[in-house]
């Protein structure tokens, strides 16, 4: 039982993995960038709530509402100032470029916070330890409840407004052929614009229940970069419900890996990791080859003569 304990609650820290990395696997699926800021703007959308809560006493929940806005336009700015002119010189100037704006973050918040760590725990009351008890070994989170549902939901809408929406079609069509959709009227400039205002947007919920789950710092960004980059390339990138996936894996992995050894938290996840970049590393273009091989039409043999 303490095993499936384990899993269970591996689950459910893979649901926020999945919650972090679902902003960056949805710009790259647009533009084929690796925002290297994003761990470092979902901080920062974390010390906005913080504000919000700790001086002015609004709820997290009220304040996520506030400041979601305040971040999408943060990132349509980022697209037109930043991000659109580093996409002419290459695909590795967008990675200089938002290390270099990580860097800028990491460094403002230290000077205006402190190195100090907060939460946003203490404002929801009871929901931070409240849970539910399965059995005498098994016990379930209130909050993880909250942050899986919120994992899905947001990765299944997200799914359903690019498959039904006109816009969301349109963002698809403009990341699989950005030159061509000029010819039917499509601003592909205006779209990506958007959809880093999405991303965003996608990125300040992350960092809400960052907040409201643990602890956090101004320097918090780097791993959480992390654990999103590690979910998004376990599910396949550009794939949310593989980013899903990816984090719940990567979560289990890390959870299994306590349950052996206390000290093997983060081994167990960084040597799955490993193991699966590995595989699609190997066994990535082989199973490319098989697929094509199946695909192709069998020529039909040819007739041996029949004696007369």
């Amino acid at each position: 039982m303490i095993f499936l304990n384990q899993c269970l609650q591996g689950i459910f820290l893979g649901a926020y993995y999945a919650l972090i990395a679902c902003s960056l696997s949805f710009l790259f699926g647009v533009m084929r960038i690796i925002n290297l800021a994003h761990g470092s703007l979902a901080v920062l959308a974390a010390f906005l709530l913080f504000v919000l809560a700790d001086r002015y006493g609004l709820s997290p929940w009220l304040g996520l509402v506030l400041v979601i806005p305040v971040m999408a336009a943060l990132g349509f700015l980022l697209q037109i100032l930043v991000l659109e002119r580093s996409l002419k010189g290459g695909l590795l100037v967008p990675l200089l470029s938002t290390f270099g704006l990580a860097i800028v973050i990491d460094n403002l918040l230290f000077q205006g916070f402190g190195a100090d760590t907060r939460s946003l725990a203490p404002y929801i009351g009871d929901l931070s330890f409240a849970s539910w008890s399965l059995s005498d070994d098994i016990t379930v989170g209130q909050l993880d409840v909250i942050i899986l549902a919120a994992a899905v939901a947001l990765l299944g809408g997200l799914q359903l407004f690019l498959a039904r929406t006109r816009l969301g079609r349109t963002i698809r069509a403009t990341a699989e052929a950005p030159e061509i959709v000029g010819l039917i009227g499509i601003d592909a400039r205006a779209v990506y614009a958007l959809s880093t205002a999405l991303a965003m947007a996608l990125a300040t919920v992350a960092g809400a229940f960052l907040a409201l789950r643990a602890t956090f710092n101004p320097y918090s960004g780097g791993m959480q970069l992390l654990f999103a980059f590690e979910a998004v390339v376990i599910g396949g990138f550009g794939s949310l419900w593989g980013t899903l996936i990816g984090g719940i894996l990567l979560g289990v992995a890390q959870n299994l890996g306590a349950f052996v050894n206390p000290h093997g938290f983060l081994i167990a996840g960084h040597g799955f990791f490993l193991a699966i970049l590995i595989a699609r590393l190997y066994l990535g273009p082989r199973l490319a080859r098989l697929r094509l091989a199946r695909l192709r039409p069998r020529r039909p043999r040819p007739h041996a003569a029949r004696p007369a």
